[in-house]
């Protein structure tokens, strides 16, 4: 019974389900109990769909009792601005927290709370974090080949649904550096997706969207790259070929 519980919750975090969410709590799955060794709250920060609706799967699970033990880290999940400011109030240091966040697509080692919102496109807790001093270059930690450390700006630039583009914009706003250049960054890593994109730009790693195992709309894909290509001063073709008529015929 249990494991058909849990089997309706995990479902529920896969689509982004509030309500085979609370079925699945309904029907038995523990709020804190351990899933194939990670709590429900775990699995559902780590699936790959990105959407509106993460926050309020979020907020389910913590009304039905779900513990959090990061109290800087839960109010960004949340997107709740009002909360976050609280803790960094409470805790000024909060802008410089870093977590290590198992991620299906942009790393989030040693990655700043900043770089959460990005990657979730929670642009609430993002202007909050923004409000109170958070670095928009801020880096995520670098791994044993020397690659990632990236800025915030990489986790919205080719995001599934184009659904962080208003933190892109945002970032954007704020002065975020369009022409940063990494030795590489390691796409789902982990994954059997992992890809890693070498002397990678926020630009080039927008386009990467384009390699089969991304699935990004070209659309989407071009209209980021033109944001980042205004921020930079750069000059595009008038004409982009999107989408590409030779594929059309």
């Amino acid at each position: 019974m249990k494991k058909e519980a849990d089997q309706i919750l995990l479902l529920g975090f896969e689509t982004h389900s509030v309500k085979k969410i609370q079925a699945g709590l309904a029907a038995g799955a523990e709020v804190n109990g351990l899933i194939g060794g990670k709590t429900p709250l775990t699995w559902l920060v780590e699936m790959y769909l990105r959407s509106p609706e993460f926050s309020d799967c979020v907020r389910c699970l913590i009304e039905a009792g779900a513990r959090c033990p990061d109290a800087g880290l839960l109010p960004v999940l949340l997107d709740d601005a009002e909360m976050l400011g609280a803790e960094l109030h409470r805790n000024p240091s909060l802008i410089h927290h870093r977590v290590d966040i198992r991620c299906a697509f942009t790393p989030l080692r040693g990655a700043a709370l900043l770089h959460v919102a990005a990657e979730f496109g929670l642009v609430r807790a993002a202007a909050a974090l923004l409000a109170a001093g958070s670095d928009v270059e801020a880096k995520a930690a670098v791994d044993e080949d020397g690659f990632n450390g990236h800025t915030p700006l990489f986790h919205t630039v080719n995001q599934r649904g184009n659904h962080c583009q208003p933190v892109l914009r945002l970032l954007l706003k704020h002065g975020a550096k369009a022409d940063v250049r990494l030795t590489g960054i390691t796409w789902g890593k982990s994954f059997e997706w992992e890809t890693t994109v070498f002397d990678a730009t926020p630009t080039s790693y927008a386009q990467a969207g384009l390699l089969p195992q991304f699935g990004r709309d070209e659309r989407d894909v071009y209209e980021n790259i033109k944001l980042l290509a205004q921020a930079s001063g750069r000059t595009l073709p008038k004409e982009m070929n999107v989408p590409n008529k030779y594929l059309r015929s």
